[in-house]
């Protein structure tokens, strides 16, 4: 249960270092600028540190969210069964596998305390259109924690599509997952699982 919490937390440090970026900045010191501005607002802001919902989901929405490619995280983490689905089920399950990370990241939020992030020198050419940007979970207790992300560059500037923690990819984490239900029950089994999923965790977090 330790090294989940940790990878939770991990994600939450590393999504939320995305946010509020300049279109043009490069992909290593949009992270660099802003890890310090999210990471002090969920230390300090007392509303977050006491588990409110509407704050920390307020602030997972405008500094997380829009600075991740759900349509290529999800379908990569479907894996060869996208190209199979409906368009409404490819829409479907991109709105499912967002809810249930949001629901993910607003849990791990709450536990950031004194960790901070440092960074491993990055190499790109302007040539580029995805890359790597690594960097360590820096905590008063126990080994550093690898935290790496790998970003696309699109039209509206560089987007993440998937992060790594402790060793794993976010996606092939749920890949395997989401391969054994859909061979089970099919793509609407998939969907239908992650509506059940959202729908614990949402009335989980309602309780707290």
């Amino acid at each position: 249960m330790k090294k989940i919490s940790q990878f939770l937390v991990s994600l939450c440090l590393g999504f939320s270092l995305l946010a509020n970026a300049q279109a043009q900045e490069a992909p290593d010191q949009l992270v660099k600028r802003l890890s310090t501005e999210i990471i002090d607002a969920a230390k300090t802001d007392k509303e977050i540190q006491s588990g409110n919902r509407q704050r920390i989901n307020d602030l997972v929405e405008n500094k997380v969210l829009p600075y991740i490619n759900f349509e290529r995280m999800t379908s990569l983490a479907v894996s060869k069964s996208w190209r199979t689905a409906t368009p409404e089920q490819q829409k479907q399950l991109i709105t499912e596998f967002r809810t249930l990370l949001i629901h993910t990241y607003s849990g791990a939020i709450t536990q950031i305390r004194d960790q901070k992030v440092e960074f491993k020198p990055f190499r790109s050419s302007p040539e580029d259109t995805e890359v790597e940007v690594k960097s360590l979970v820096i905590q008063t207790r126990g080994e550093p924690l690898q935290l790496s992300y790998r970003l696309e560059k699109s039209a509206n500037g560089w987007k993440i599509f998937d992060i790594n923690v402790l060793g794993a990819w976010l996606v092939e984490t749920y890949k395997g997952s989401f391969s054994a239900e859909v061979n089970k029950t099919g793509i609407d089994g998939l969907i239908k699982t992650l509506v059940e999923k959202n729908k614990k965790l949402a009335a989980a977090s309602i309780k707290k």
